[in-house]
């Protein structure tokens, strides 16, 4: 035990913790809220950053596939294939953040949509409900969208367009040019059957690669028209990311 003189000064020294000061004003309560309107545009702006770069890594994957693929008549088919794969990579990480984006979002709309837009243009039917529940999402964080939602919107926003673009690079690489040893030799596909030998990826036969292919792109054209379930943000405007 330290003596009593030695107690005092540790007391003094320790700071002191004080219970939270809530705004007690309507000035307070706009400062508050006005620094946490910014607070949550940040945390979105570094979301939307995150999703941008993502894309980004699509582009730049594409476009390199691309010009190895079609660079020469040698080049394999396969080389489309990885690409596909590695935007499907890149599209599951983007639906991932799009995710957490659209938390953030919604805070920040909940903010505009209800209390600055009543500041520049009131309307009747305005409640406080907002304030409940944005103090609910602050206490228990939910995501808002699907994983199949977010991998719709992506696919409908930019992806869809990359599949497109390898999908028709692999066309043309598999049914127009047949691939030879020597680009000398290379010729146009004449028959379906000489198309889908040419399909082929090593001990994969080109039927299985054909069939494969349709699938995902079957899958990718459903998840791309499917309308959104729920209204979310999208009810509220066509201005959305």
């Amino acid at each position: 035990m330290l003596p009593k003189n030695e107690q005092g000064i540790v007391q003094t020294l320790r700071p002191s913790i004080k219970a939270p000061v809530f705004p007690g004003t309507s000035t307070e309560f706009i400062n508050v809220l006005a620094h946490y309107h910014r607070a949550e545009i940040a945390r979105m702006a570094g979301w939307r950053d995150r999703i941008d770069r993502t894309t980004n890594w699509a582009i730049t994957v594409v476009a390199a596939m691309l010009s190895v693929s079609l660079s020469t008549p040698t080049a394999h088919h396969g080389v489309l294939i990885f690409a596909m794969v590695l935007v499907l990579l890149l599209l599951v990480i983007e639906a991932r953040r799009y995710r957490f984006f659209d938390v953030y979002r919604n805070r920040v709309r909940q903010m505009e949509r209800n209390y600055f837009a009543q500041i520049f243009a009131p309307e009747d039917g305005t409640t406080d409900d907002w304030i409940q529940k944005l103090g609910d999402d602050l206490r228990r964080p939910l995501f808002l969208t699907s994983t199949s939602q977010a991998l719709s919107r992506r696919l409908r926003r930019n992806y869809c367009w990359l599949f497109l673009i390898l999908l028709l690079a692999w066309m043309v690489k598999t049914t127009f040019i047949r691939m030879q040893e020597s680009a000398v030799e290379a010729h146009l596909v004449m028959s379906v059957g000489e198309w889908v030998r040419n399909a082929a990826i090593g001990p994969i036969p080109g039927w299985a690669v054909i069939i494969a292919l349709s699938i995902f792109y079957g899958w990718i054209l459903h998840a791309a028209l499917r309308r959104p379930t729920g209204e979310g943000e999208l009810a509220f405007g066509n201005v959305h990311v």
